[in-house]
């Protein structure tokens, strides 16, 4: 058996509900079914075994994506240069290598649960493992309620490039027409991420677009309340760790927005 088949028997022997599921044949598929197997799954301990070859797949795909330094990302695209230097990069930022990404996350704090979704916080926990969905676990089950809005929690990687992800909940906006204590709320995303960032010594950090996606806060508004909010963190916060903060982006669109942005704050 080898090392996908053995992950895969491993999760449908824990969930007899997929037994009578058609395994497929392509590797693709089987890293599709492993994936999906995994977003489904609620938090519980795993075998030894099984976390060594979960760590060894999910290396390998790692290692076939390919890793982004923050050279790639300083030469990339666009590079600002103010007291410290805010980088914008697109592509996957479960490829990035840096101190902490963010994650959009829900209030569950328990990443996304639906099969192969394409938010980010599936691609997060997805590509981290099951490692990460019992931290947070944990983590919920001591504060033992909800994560308010726009807090920011701290957890190891595990088997992400960079070193910790800081999860956040950004502000839902149902109607796309966020009220003006929902564009605070999302200010308080990124000064408490950043804060969190310097209580744990970290001199990089990437942030995802925090609320635009399934959350449908306007785009241009929130990369304009991200860049606001983070030159200012930075221009009051002398002593900050931070060195390097890269805006990453996923959309052709948040790109052009994040551009613009950047380009008149030189």
């Amino acid at each position: 058996m080898n090392r996908l088949d053995y992950l895969i028997d491993y999760l449908i022997i824990e969930n007899p509900q997929y037994s009578e599921m058609e395994l497929p044949e392509s590797e693709a598929e089987k890293r599709d079914l492993f994936r999906a197997l995994r977003n489904v799954r609620m938090p519980k301990p795993v075998s030894e075994e099984f976390l060594r070859l979960q760590d060894e797949e999910l290396q390998a795909q790692l290692q076939e994506k390919g890793i982004i330094e923050l050279s790639d990302c300083r030469d990339a695209i666009n590079r600002v240069s103010t007291s410290k230097t805010l980088l914008l990069w697109q592509g996957d930022i479960t490829r990035l290598r840096v101190d902490a990404i963010v994650n959009a996350a829900n209030s569950q704090m328990l990443g996304c649960f639906y099969p192969l979704h394409r938010c980010i916080d599936n691609a997060i926990h997805s590509a981290a493992g099951v490692q990460l969905r019992q931290e947070c676990h944990e983590l919920m089950q001591r504060q033992g309620h909800e994560e308010p809005t726009g807090h920011a929690k701290i957890t190891k990687a595990y088997n992400l490039p960079c070193r910790y992800v800081i999860h956040t909940v950004g502000p839902i906006i149902p109607n796309g027409i966020p009220a003006d204590f929902q564009k605070e709320q999302l200010a308080s995303c990124y000064r408490n991420i950043m804060a969190c960032a310097d209580e744990n010594g970290l001199e990089s950090l990437a942030f995802c677009c925090i609320s635009t996606g399934e959350f449908r806060f306007p785009n241009r508004l929130a990369a304009e309340i991200a860049v606001q909010t983070v030159r200012q963190y930075l221009s009051e916060h002398e002593k900050t760790h931070l060195k390097y903060v890269v805006f990453n982006v996923f959309k052709d669109l948040d790109k052009e927005i994040y551009a613009q942005i950047l380009a008149k704050e030189k």
